[in-house]
C-alpha cells in the first residue's frame, strides 16, 4: 500500500513532467533529499522511469520515493559536472548536476559533508568538480572515489574542531584549486588526522586565489603521493609538524607560498616506496623523494631545533624562483643515530642541483647550515646568498646539548658529538661553473663557508665567502680517505674570493690546484695561510695559472709552475690595482689577515697601492673589481716568491 507522501510525489511528477515538456530548454527539475539537491536540466532528462510506484530513475540516478523531501521546477541554470557545497553556519547544502548525479553519493551531518564518487572514467569528457563556499566553525569535507576530480575553493572559511578540514581518500590525482579573487581559509582541530588538508592521491594545488591553512594537529598539507603547486597564493600560518609533507616528489612551478609557525620542517618530501625511480620524463610514475623548485616565490621560516626549511629524501633541483628560507632553531641529539643534528635551510639525502633562481638562506641557530647534502652539489646558475651566525653545537656522552664559542673547544669533541655552522656542507663533490653566483657569510665558532667531504671543482661562476673558520674547504670522510682525489680542490675558472678571520682562506685536505680564474684568498696568520694544502700527508698546492692574490701566503712546499711574487708589506683597508698584461683587477685589502701578500698572473704583474677605482663592476661584496679603471696610487715592489710561511695543520673535518 502506497503512503500518502508517495502518492503526492507521483502526482507532482505527472504535473512536473508536463511542465518540463512545455518549455524543455529552460526548466530544471530539483529533487531534494535531505541537504542534497539533485538538479536535472529538462533538456537532458529524457524519460523518467517509475518502478512499481516506489522508485524513480532520472538520468541514471535512482531515488526511493519515500526518501524524497521535495521536488520543484525552476529556471535555474545547471553547469554540467558540478557539485556545489555551500556551508552556512551549522549546516551544509549540496547541489549536484544531473549529468553526474548517478556517480555521486552525498551525505551531510550538520556541516560535515561526505562524498563518494563512483565513476571510473570521465563524464561527458570532463571530470567532476566540487565547489566549496560559505562559512562554518564546525564542518568538514570528506571525499572518496575512484577517478580524478577537482576540488574548487570558491570562497570558503572551513574549520573542523575534531579532524581534518579536507580529507580526500580518493587515491587518484586531485586538483585543489583556489578560485580567482577568492580568499579561502581551512583550519583543523584535534583528532587522528595527518593534516588540515589530506589527500591519499596526487595533489595538484593551483588557482589564482588565496588559500590559508592552519594545522592545529599535525601537518598543514599532506599527500600520500606527490604535491605540485602553481599560480595560487598559499599561506600556511601554523602547523604542529611540517608545513607541507608529501611522498614521491614535490614540485613548485609558480605562485607564492609562505610557510611559518611550524613545529618541524617547512617542506618535507619522502620516498614513497623502498626504491627510488629517480627523475622520470614528465615525472610520470615517479617515486624519487625529489624536490623541484622551478618558479614562483617561496618564503619559509622554521624555528624548531634541528628543523629544515626544505628536506628531500632524494635530490633537490632548483631551476628558478625567488626562494627565502630562515631557520632559527638550535641543535638536537639524535637518539636513533647517536649523533648531533642541526637546522638547515636546504637539506637533501641525494644530490643538490642549482641552475637558476634567487636563493636567500639564513640560519641563526647553533650548528645551523644553509645547504646540507649527502650527495653532490652542482651549481651552474642562479644567485645563492647564505648567512649563518650561530656557534657550534655539541653533545655530552649522555646527549645533553650545549654550544661552544671557539674552535679550540670544538676540537675536543668527536665528530658525532658536534655540529659546526656551515654555509654549504656537502658529503659528495662540489662543482661550481658557468653563471652560478654564490655568496656565503659565517660568523659563529667553527663556521666554515663551503665544505665538501670529497672534492671541490670550480670552473666558472662567482664565489664569495667570508668565514670564521676555513672559507673554502675540501676534505674527506673516513670512507674516502686515502682514495685518489679525496679532498682535492681545483680552481680553473671563474671568480673566487675566500676570506677566513680565524683559519685558512682556501684549505684542501688533498692536493690544491690553481689553474685559472681570478682567486682572492685571505688567511689569518701562521700556521694558517691564504691557500693551504695537506702537506702533512704529502699533498701539494700546484699553481699553474690564474690571477691570484693571497694575503697570508701559500702552503709550504708548493709547486709554482706559474711564477708568484710577494710584496714587502701591505696596508689595511686599502685599494690595490694589479695589472696582468692589459687586464687590471682592483682589490681592497681587509682589516686583518696574514702578513704576507702574494700575487701571480700569466705574466709578471704590476701592483699599485692606494689607488682610486673610477669605473668597473665591483664583485666579492664590493672588495674586488675586474676590468677596473684606476687612478693615482704608488707602485709596489714585488719579489720572487717560492712558497712557505704556513700550513701547519690540515683543515678541520
Amino acid at each position: 500500500m502506497k503512503t500518502m507522501k508517495t502518492l503526492r510525489i507521483i502526482a507532482l511528477l505527472c504535473i512536473m513532467h508536463c511542465a518540463l515538456c512545455i518549455n524543455i530548454s529552460a526548466q530544471t527539475l530539483n529533487v531534494k533529499v535531505g541537504n542534497v539537491t539533485y538538479q536535472f536540466p529538462a533538456a537532458q532528462t529524457g524519460d523518467m522511469t517509475y518502478n512499481d510506484g516506489t522508485s524513480l530513475t532520472i538520468m541514471g540516478k535512482t531515488f526511493t520515493l519515500s526518501d524524497i523531501d521535495a521536488m520543484t521546477v525552476d529556471d535555474s541554470e545547471v553547469e554540467d559536472n558540478m557539485v556545489n557545497v555551500v556551508y552556512d553556519g551549522t549546516t551544509a547544502n549540496i547541489m549536484i548536476a544531473g549529468n553526474v548525479a548517478q556517480y555521486v553519493e552525498a551525505t551531510a551531518s550538520d556541516a560535515h559533508v561526505s562524498i563518494s564518487q563512483t565513476n571510473t572514467a570521465a563524464v561527458d569528457d570532463d571530470e567532476i568538480t566540487y565547489a566549496l563556499s560559505g562559512t562554518t566553525t564546525d564542518g568538514s569535507f570528506t571525499l572518496g572515489g575512484s577517478y580524478k576530480c577537482t576540488v574548487s575553493l570558491a570562497g570558503i572559511t572551513l574549520t573542523n574542531p575534531s579532524g581534518a578540514a579536507i580529507n580526500i581518500t580518493n587515491s587518484k590525482r586531485i586538483q585543489l584549486s583556489a578560485k580567482k579573487n577568492t580568499v579561502n581559509t581551512l583550519t583543523d582541530g584535534s583528532g587522528s588526522q595527518k593534516a588540515c588538508i589530506y589527500s591519499k592521491g596526487q595533489l595538484q594545488i593551483q588557482g589564482n586565489g588565496t588559500l590559508n591553512v592552519v594545522g592545529n594537529y599535525k601537518h598543514g598539507i599532506k599527500s600520500a603521493s606527490y604535491i605540485s603547486i602553481k599560480n595560487l597564493t598559499l599561506n600556511i600560518t601554523s602547523a604542529v609538524s611540517d608545513g607541507i609533507n608529501c611522498e614521491e616528489f614535490f614540485q613548485m612551478k609558480s605562485g607564492t607560498v609562505t610557510i611559518s609557525g611550524v613545529g618541524d620542517d617547512g617542506i618535507q618530501c619522502d620516498l614513497g616506496g623502498d626504491t627510488s625511480t629517480g627523475e622520470t620524463t614528465d615525472h610520470d610514475d615517479e617515486d624519487s623523494g625529489n624536490v623541484y623548485l622551478e618558479g614562483g616565490t617561496l618564503n619559509i621560516t622554521v624555528t624548531a631545533a634541528a628543523a629544515k626549511g626544505i628536506k628531500a629524501d632524494g635530490d633537490l633541483v632548483i631551476s628558478g624562483g625567488d626562494i627565502t628560507i630562515k631557520t632559527t632553531g638550535g641543535g638536537a641529539w639524535d637518539s636513533d643515530d647517536l649523533k648531533t643534528k642541526a637546522s638547515s635551510c636546504l637539506s637533501a639525502d641525494g644530490n643538490t642541483v642549482i641552475s637558476g633562481g634567487t636563493l636567500n638562506l639564513t640560519s641563526t641557530g647553533a650548528g645551523g647550515k644553509g645547504i646540507n647534502g649527502d650527495g653532490t652539489l652542482t651549481a651552474t646558475g642562479g644567485t645563492t646568498v647564505i648567512k649563518t651566525s650561530g656557534n657550534a653545537v655539541v653533545a655530552s656522552s649522555s646527549g645533553t646539548i650545549s654550544t661552544v664559542s671557539s674552535s679550540q673547544q670544538l676540537d675536543r669533541y668527536d665528530s658525532d658529538y658536534k655540529s659546526s655552522p656551515k654555509g654549504i656542507k656537502i658529503d659528495g663533490a662540489i662543482t661550481i661553473s658557468d653563471d652560478a653566483v654564490i655568496s656565503v657569510t659565517t660568523t659563529g665558532a667553527g663556521g666554515e663557508g663551503i665544505e665538501s667531504k670529497t672534492n671541490i671543482n670550480i670552473t666558472g661562476g662567482q664565489v664569495t665567502v667570508n668565514a670564521k673558520d676555513d672559507a673554502i674547504n675540501s676534505s674527506y670522510s673516513d670512507d674516502t680517505k686515502g682514495t685518489s682525489g679525496a679532498g682535492d680542490l681545483t680552481i680553473s675558472g671563474g671568480y673566487v674570493y675566500a676570506r677566513s678571520t680565524g683559519n685558512d682562506g682556501i684549505d684542501s685536505n688533498g692536493n690544491c690546484y690553481i689553474k685559472g680564474g681570478v682567486v682572492y684568498a685571505i688567511g689569518t696568520s701562521s700556521p694558517e695561510v691564504a691557500i693551504d694544502a695537506n702537506s702533512e700527508e704529502q699533498k701539494k698546492l700546484y699553481v699553474t695559472g690564474g690571477t691570484i692574490i693571497a694575503i697570508g701566503g701559500l702552503e709550504s712546499g708548493a709547486s709554482l709552475t706559474q711564477a708568484c711574487y710577494s710584496a714587502s708589506s701591505w696596508s689595511k683597508n686599502t685599494w690595490y690595482a694589479m695589472t696582468v698584461g692589459s687586464e687590471t683587477f682592483a682589490f681592497q685589502t681587509p682589516s686583518s689577515g696574514g702578513s704576507t701578500l702574494v700575487v701571480s698572473g700569466a705574466s709578471k704583474p704590476t701592483l699599485k697601492s692606494g689607488v682610486t677605482v673610477s669605473s668597473g663592476t665591483k664583485i666579492f661584496d664590493g672588495v674586488g673589481c675586474p676590468g677596473a679603471v684606476v687612478s693615482g696610487g704608488s707602485n709596489v715592489t714585488l719579489s720572487s716568491y717560492s712558497g712557505g710561511g704556513g700550513g701547519g695543520f690540515p683543515g678541520r673535518w
